[in-house]
């Protein structure tokens, strides 16, 4: 997975003054919890711009000024109800021996049959939360649905885990084709269907 670096600057006091003080500089108080005590720092606002504003995800690497250097994912982040500025950021650190659940976006690769022929691709899980290492966590999951006719779906069960574990039940949808208006006969159905017919009136004879 790809890494995002962000340089902070451990801080000291932690009240509402000197919060609201950095704010007031372009600086945004941060939180790194999951180590053996959470770690205060901040960044500024300018460096969170490629990890908060995509939907695909990172890790993190903290650069403090201390010299430290820590591993996070995101956890969670505030915004002004308003302005929509950044107000609060929290990391979870990471451990190179210690699996992490995140959610992974998912990639949908290919041309579904079903849609060509008027379906409509419905995806009912743009994202998916697994289990992993930190040097197993995928930057998306991929999935075909070149082969997906009206009516197929593809649900968790149907895909490979490989070095993660997903954290959803088996019947979880994860995306499906799903019939219109304009939807017509896929044309190997029809040619399957065809086929059955054909061989309907040779029994008959032999009967």
């Amino acid at each position: 997975m790809k890494s995002i670096t962000i340089n902070g600057s451990q801080r000291e006091s932690v009240g509402k003054k000197a919060t609201k003080a950095l704010r007031n500089a372009g600086q945004v108080p941060c939180v790194l919890y999951g180590g053996d005590k959470p770690v205060h720092f901040s960044a500024p606002e300018l460096a969170f711009s490629k990890l908060v504003y995509t939907p695909n995800a990172h890790t993190v690497v903290i650069n403090l000024e201390s010299g430290e250097v820590l591993k996070a994912v995101l956890q969670d982040i505030q915004f002004h109800p308003v302005t929509d500025r950044i107000l609060h950021v929290d990391f979870y650190q990471l451990f190179d021996d210690k699996e992490i659940a995140l959610d992974i976006p998912v990639q949908l690769v290919g041309n579904s049959r079903g849609v060509k022929n008027g379906g409509v691709l419905r995806r009912n899980n743009r994202k998916l939360r697994i289990k992993a290492l930190p040097a197993n966590l995928p930057d998306f999951i991929e999935i075909d649905i070149t082969p997906l006719k009206i009516g197929d779906k593809v649900a968790i069960g149907d895909l490979p885990s490989g070095d993660y574990t997903f954290l959803h039940s088996d019947n979880t949808v994860v995306c499906q084709v799903r019939t219109s208006r304009t939807a017509v006969l896929d044309d190997e159905d029809d040619e399957e269907e065809g086929a059955e017919g054909a061989e309907a009136p040779a029994e008959a004879a032999q009967e």
